[in-house]
């Protein structure tokens, strides 16, 4: 039996702890030698876009056997496994190499991709079965020179303890395996659980374990100063994106108090951004520590940082003509948003966008924004939402028409 016929097997298992992710499991690798992970349909693998071809597919991560698909929130697996293990068997009888043809990878991108492969083993055999005993799980999105990016759901998510099961325990299994690990960064948006514990919690938040490197907070003119090599990460951005961010505002450092001897006295440093904040404490003497987040509050002079929404709004106002549409990966680029889950991030400011414009009765400017396939059209939500607005095409007219007509009157508008 050749191994194409062996792969075309599939077992479907569910995340108890994750319930937006599911495994699909062959009896054979799906592509020998290869391992990815997709945010977005890409041309030159097969099933990615085979499955970003259905609205609710968010991420597709595929090691060895198993294809991980996550789902859009409020999604139904009964509805959409079928249709995504359908995908699977027609992109696996259809092609040897689902993923792509290898690319020519730097001995760096090896490394990451290695260390990915291990961290992810280390955390589904050593730790979330532990940690999945409290309803919690997490996994790796991604790995970048030595640096590993860790996301938290299900209990984990927003839980009080959080802090300490990543320091304290999960921190300390993977750094005793895996001695490549340079940095262990959280990539989880606890604001955003049903019960986030950086949000409207009364008292001291619970502290990091985790000590600031000397030199990365300092003093400009008065000012302080991060170092943002350190600080991009933390915001899940990268440097340069940080450095703008800065420059027009849409990313606000604020202090409160002094530095002071006393421990319960010391100076904190707030960092927001649209997406994410980061604190620290410094003392007197120079020394940091990470603290949480507090919950958001109004910035100096009752700015409030701006949304993504409206950033996303600005962004594609300001776009020429000849750069429209643009993609929904080149938007998060253009944004400076490079980490896992950013794609979502930007959807989701997109509806927000067009709440906003259906009631102002405005067209949407959502309707800049496509998918990568030949379509050249926004994704299934946007029609959708779009009918659910009652803003939807009209009768008789096909929804290529009512996005033509959305953006011919978005530039009568503009």
């Amino acid at each position: 039996m050749s191994n194409s016929a062996t792969r075309r097997r599939i077992r479907a298992q569910a995340s108890p702890r994750d319930p937006e992710t599911m495994r699909f499991i062959l009896d054979a690798p799906v592509q020998d030698g290869r391992s990815a992970s997709f945010n977005a349909a890409t041309d030159d693998a097969p099933l990615a876009r085979a499955l970003f071809a259905t609205e609710d597919v968010r991420r597709v991560q595929v090691m060895g056997e198993t294809i991980m698909v996550t789902r859009a929130p409020g999604s139904d697996w009964q509805t959409l496994k079928p249709t995504v293990a359908a995908a699977i068997r027609r992109v696996l009888e259809s092609s040897d190499q689902p993923l792509g043809a290898p690319p020519a990878q730097s001995s760096a991108e090896g490394r990451d991709a290695t260390l990915l492969a291990a961290v992810t083993e280390v955390l589904d055999t050593r730790a979330n079965p532990s940690i999945a005993g409290h309803g919690g799980h997490i996994r790796a999105e991604d790995a970048r020179d030595g640096a590993v990016y860790l996301r938290m759901s299900g209990g984990c998510q927003g839980c009080a303890a959080s802090s300490v099961t990543l320091r304290n325990g999960v921190e300390t299994i993977l750094r005793a395996a895996l001695p490549a690990i340079r940095e262990i960064v959280d990539v989880t948006d606890h604001a955003g659980g049903q019960n986030p514990f950086y949000r409207d919690v009364p008292g001291q938040s619970p502290v990091f374990a985790r000590p600031v490197p000397r030199g990365v907070i300092g003093w400009d003119g008065g000012q302080v100063t991060i170092d943002p090599n350190y600080l991009a990460p933390r915001l899940g951005l990268k440097p340069d994106a940080l450095r703008a961010g800065l420059a027009c505002s849409d990313i606000v450092i604020t202090t409160e108090g002094r530095p002071a001897p006393s421990h319960e006295e010391g100076m904190r440093v707030i960092v927001r951004s649209a997406e994410r904040t980061w604190a620290a404490e410094v003392m007197a003497d120079g020394t940091a520590r990470e603290l949480p987040p507090p919950r958001a509050a109004a910035a100096p002079g009752g700015r409030t940082p701006a949304t993504l929404a409206q950033s996303v709004r600005r962004h594609l106002h300001t776009l020429p003509a000849d750069k429209l549409p643009i993609t929904y990966s080149a938007l998060a680029w253009g944004l400076g948003l490079y980490a896992p889950g950013s794609i979502r991030k930007i959807t989701r400011a997109l509806e927000t966008t067009m709440r906003e414009d259906a009631e102002a009765g405005r067209p949407f400017i959502a309707a800049r924004v496509v998918g990568r396939g030949l379509g050249q059209v926004p994704g299934r939500g946007f029609f959708d939402l779009a009918r659910a607005l009652g803003r939807g095409p009209e009768p008789g007219e096909t929804e290529r028409e009512f996005h033509d007509r959305q953006m011919n009157e978005r530039r009568s508008s503009s």
